[in-house]
């Protein structure tokens, strides 16, 4: 597995723990040059959008990882934190609805959707 995508896994598990939902990992590192990843997942209120994005900055500031840019996490209906390889998008759910990502990055086999390894 690679940095980029063991990076990926452990932001998902982040998210999942604090209950977002429909967690989406997207590989675009044949489609873009931006990043290897996409991370995308939803919380139903701004405030759990903003829980969702602090958790996983904090989390991942704790082990020394910090993210490059962050954009909107402080208004929770779209959250961006940009990791370098991975790019993580938390929405609110009609956000999330509006811009569906997954249509524009989404192809074959491309996505998974991330489970719980419990």
């Amino acid at each position: 597995m690679t940095e980029s995508r063991t990076l990926a896994e452990k932001i998902c598990a982040l998210l999942s723990a604090k209950k977002a939902e429909d967690i989406r990992i997207i590989d675009v590192a044949e489609k873009t040059t931006l990043c290897d990843y996409f991370i995308i997942a939803s919380g139903h209120s701004t405030t759990q959008v903003k829980a969702l994005c602090d958790h996983v900055e904090e989390k991942l500031s704790d082990e020394g990882v910090e993210p490059r840019r962050t954009e909107g996490t402080r208004e929770g209906r779209w959250g961006v934190l940009d990791y370098g390889d991975v790019i993580v998008h938390v929405f609110n759910d009609e956000s999330r609805l509006f811009y569906h990502l997954e249509r524009l990055w989404e192809e074959g086999n491309n996505a998974t959707v991330y489970r719980d390894k419990d």
